[in-house]
């Protein structure tokens, strides 16, 4: 492979990593995923290729839902609440255009958890990513015709989840700050007018740590939940970063990463939902990733 060939690839790292994340999302299986088709790209014949971006899609998706499959079935032995593991976004200014981030939290990639891999793909391939469907029908060997009954279909069910809300970035930072003041304080009334009716608290602790198992659902909960984290947090350092293309936090305990904690955002730019990871698993890589 000649330093050309390379090039394209890393060129296209970044999208197939953001494709292979949300399919999965895992970032250390999208990862995977992403090293795979480096390697079938590395031994492919190049001179056969065509449509070298659609190749390498075609090859991630296909790797993916490979992955995913696997992973569905490793889930049902799961303990307690599934969070998708939490990333660090390094956004590409020329790369990564702003309305990417709305697909990356945790909000959709649940409810990208309730469709069949196919309907995730395809849905992620037509309505993110803007392929067309002839291409991802090739990319998922099926007819066109039923290619779009699949966006159809995610597409109805993703709208009805009304998770594609993208909150200003100013609206997410007033909203952290309430939170953080009114936990350090333990004072979570104040946090009451900005919170949704329905809002839910979801931790992962993934059978590792200890961790709630059921989703907490409506203010009150929430709130009890708030007064909590004001002695379960005391001792913590916070760090604010930027989680799946949202404000959030990092918590540490004597410097070791222990909880991440980012929000979903309802129509009225509220908090409709808080997602607690501590599953320590899903806690190790919090370096940066050039992401699209």
């Amino acid at each position: 492979m000649d330093g050309r060939d390379f090039a394209l690839f890393e060129r296209a790292r970044p999208r197939l990593l953001g494709l292979a994340y949300r399919i999965l999302g895992s970032r250390v299986d999208a990862e995977d995923a992403v090293q795979d088709c480096f390697l079938k790209w590395s031994a492919a014949d190049r001179d056969a290729i065509d449509n070298p971006d659609g190749w390498l899609t075609t090859i991630c998706t296909r790797r993916c839902l490979d992955l995913l499959r696997a992973a569905h079935r490793s889930r049902v032995d799961y303990v307690g609440a599934w969070l998708p593991e939490p990333i660090h976004m390094r956004v590409d200014p020329e790369e990564a255009p702003a309305e990417l981030a709305s697909s990356l939290g945790a909000a959709f990639l649940l409810m990208l958890e309730r469709l069949t891999p196919k309907e995730r793909a395809a849905y992620l391939l037509h309505e993110i990513f803007d392929r067309p469907y002839d291409e991802i029908a090739a990319t998922l060997e099926m007819e066109e015709p039923a290619c779009r009954k699949l966006v159809s279909r995610a597409k109805a069910n993703i709208d009805q989840g009304k998770v594609r809300h993208r909150t200003p970035v100013e609206t997410q930072q007033r909203l952290l700050d309430a939170f953080r003041q009114a936990v350090t304080s333990d004072r979570p009334d104040q946090l009451g007018a900005l919170l949704a009716t329905d809002i839910r608290v979801t931790a992962d602790g993934g059978g590792k740590v200890r961790a709630f198992l059921d989703v907490l659902e409506g203010q009150r909960l929430a709130l009890a939940f708030i007064h909590q984290a004001s002695r379960w947090w005391a001792g913590y350092e916070w760090e604010e970063i930027d989680i799946n293309g949202g404000r959030g936090l990092i918590l540490r305990d004597q410097g070791q990463v222990v909880a991440t904690v980012s929000f979903g955002y309802d129509a009225d730019d509220r908090i409709a939902d808080i997602f607690i990871t501590r599953n320590p698993d899903k806690l190790g890589r919090l370096d940066p990733a050039l992401i699209q």
